[in-house]
């Protein structure tokens, strides 16, 4: 089916942050493909907030480790809708704060960088094609302070290093895609209060307005930034 709403992807929708990326931009009339590892959590959390939003919600399986996985969904949106507008990069794992860089255990380092860098990448890379198709594309990678060079301490280095890492993407991928006016940006959501960030952080709908903002930007909008609540964050 063809749309004339904006096509959204979020990847790990199905919980916590990505899940309330889905609900805010289906919220706005967004097509929103909400995906999962598993198909039945996608299909539950869809279950869930579908009633409450007037865009679309789709459940679709997808594991951003999986190449495979990553260009079936390609193609059910290229047959589907014939585009991508906006593709959030959410998924991620291994908040290890039990970890310390002198000591890390490097078989969970690079299990890490395989979901929070190189499943950012390549679904990035696979879905270029549709996105340069859409009339106002984003791409937003879902980042955190921990990948701040400037902010960062000891602790927490699969993690860390791995939001260092987005965030290097993306800076390459803004640049070689401006003249292309695919705005690429990363977001910090800040401490919030979900499974993976524990209690006490902000309700996780404050931390995910700074998401939306970034993939609702204008075309003037900036690329190549990393922000938090819309505002500048040090790299």
């Amino acid at each position: 089916m063809s749309t004339a709403s904006p096509v959204s992807l979020v990847t790990g929708g199905n919980r916590g942050i990505g899940r309330e990326t889905a609900r805010q931009l289906a919220g706005l009339g967004h097509a929103v493909l909400l995906s999962a590892r598993r198909p039945e959590d996608a299909e539950r959390a869809v279950a869930d907030l579908a009633p409450g939003v007037p865009g679309t919600l789709l459940p679709c399986r997808l594991d951003v480790t999986d190449a495979d996985d990553i260009h079936a969904i390609a193609r059910r949106v290229e047959e589907e809708f014939g585009r991508l507008d906006v593709l959030v990069n959410n998924a991620a794992i291994n908040y290890d704060t039990s970890q310390r860089a002198v000591s890390a255990d490097l078989h969970e380092v690079r299990h890490t960088l395989e979901t929070n860098l190189f499943g950012a990448w390549r679904t990035a890379q696979a879905f270029l094609p549709l996105l340069r198709r859409s009339p106002h594309p984003r791409v937003v990678n879902v980042s955190s302070e921990s990948g701040s060079l400037e902010l960062m301490s000891g602790g927490a280095p699969a993690y860390g290093v791995s939001k260092a890492a987005l965030n290097a993407l993306t800076r390459k991928l803004a640049d070689e895609l401006r003249a292309e006016r695919i705005l690429v940006n990363a977001v910090c959501p800040g401490w919030i209060a979900t499974d993976m960030g524990g209690p006490g952080g902000d309700p996780v709908d404050q931390g995910v307005a700074g998401i939306v903002w970034a993939a609702t930007l204008p075309d003037s909008g900036p690329t190549g930034g990393f922000f938090r609540k819309g505002e500048p964050l040090a790299w």
